[in-house]
């Protein structure tokens, strides 16, 4: 995979609405062109009385439990952002406004699948600046408990995750990919969340997964997956968990290196992206050579 050398937006607007996993609301999402350098931002269009634009990055992490969630300095939050920022990673956005009228985005069917159909429904458009990559120069490591986390140099995103879960239904699983838009559309796009029956049991006591059924998670039960109809993947689990951590690495914008979890989630994933910006010998920031930057705009479908 050759990394892509301009910025992109995507041609026209996009609109989409879902249920919410955790809140359980109804909320409507607009996804809208940007220019260039604006990077990806969020607006809560339910919110008027402070500033209502949450703009991704790292710093703006401030919750992995059971999902990713951001907030700007006003104390205005969005929640469950992975599986859309996985879908704007694999396709290459970097200028993007968002328009939503709630806290979280819809879960849709669980997976990327939706937001990336819905992307290359409007078409991308190319914009005429360089984009810019992380370049990993060391490898960083990082562990939580008995999860670990390494990133290290390498030409392109590669990722290596690794799960191992005491359920049957589960088990030990490994998945080794370098994401392009046709591995991402083909391996990773459709591999729904999933959650233990017991957790959920646990989440709708604290309040969490009110919009959550068999339509947008895989539950399993000890050695038995509950969904009606089954799995998308023999290997869906391991997939899913490589989605989620091609999500939040987009936090930071595009990666040129190796990333290697195991016993990983949404925690891991913000502890090595913190680790890995507060070593300033561990990165730094590239631009790949283009010759028509000049030329303007052009749109291509993804």
């Amino acid at each position: 995979m050759t990394p892509v050398r301009r910025q992109s937006t995507i041609h026209s607007p996009a609109v989409c609405a879902g249920i919410e996993l955790h809140g359980g609301e109804h909320t409507r999402l607009v996804l809208k062109p940007a220019p260039v350098g604006q990077g990806i931002v969020f607006v809560r269009t339910d919110i008027s009385d402070r500033d209502n634009r949450i703009i991704v990055g790292p710093e703006a992490v401030s919750g992995v439990k059971n999902c990713t969630t951001l907030e700007n300095a006003a104390g205005v939050k969005i929640s469950t952002i992975e599986h859309l920022m996985a879908a704007l990673a694999s396709v290459g956005i970097d200028n993007l406004t968002i328009d939503i009228d709630g806290q979280e985005l819809p879960a849709l069917d669980g997976s990327s699948e939706p937001f990336l159909k819905l992307i290359e429904q409007v078409g991308i458009t190319k914009q005429p600046a360089p984009r810019r990559y992380v370049k990993i120069l060391k490898t960083v490591e990082t562990e939580i408990g008995q999860s670990f986390g390494r990133i290290e140099p390498h030409n392109n995103l590669y990722l290596d995750v690794t799960i191992d879960f005491k359920e049957g239904a589960i088990g030990l699983q490994r998945m080794e990919i370098e994401p392009d838009t046709r591995s991402f559309r083909d391996r990773l796009a459709s591999a729904r969340t999933f959650a233990r029956a017991h957790e959920v049991a646990a989440l709708r006591e604290a309040g969490l997964s009110k919009g959550g059924s068999y339509d947008n998670a895989v539950v399993v039960d000890g050695d038995k997956v509950l969904n009606p109809g089954g799995l998308r993947f023999n290997d869906e689990f391991v997939r899913h968990k490589a989605l989620d951590l091609m999500g939040d690495l987009y936090m930071a914008g595009p990666i040129l290196g190796k990333v290697t979890t195991v016993r990983g989630g949404h925690g891991l994933n913000h502890a090595l992206m913190t680790k890995l910006f507060a070593d300033e010998n561990a990165w730094k920031f590239v631009s790949m050579p283009s010759e028509n930057l000049e030329m303007g705009c052009d749109s291509v479908l993804a």
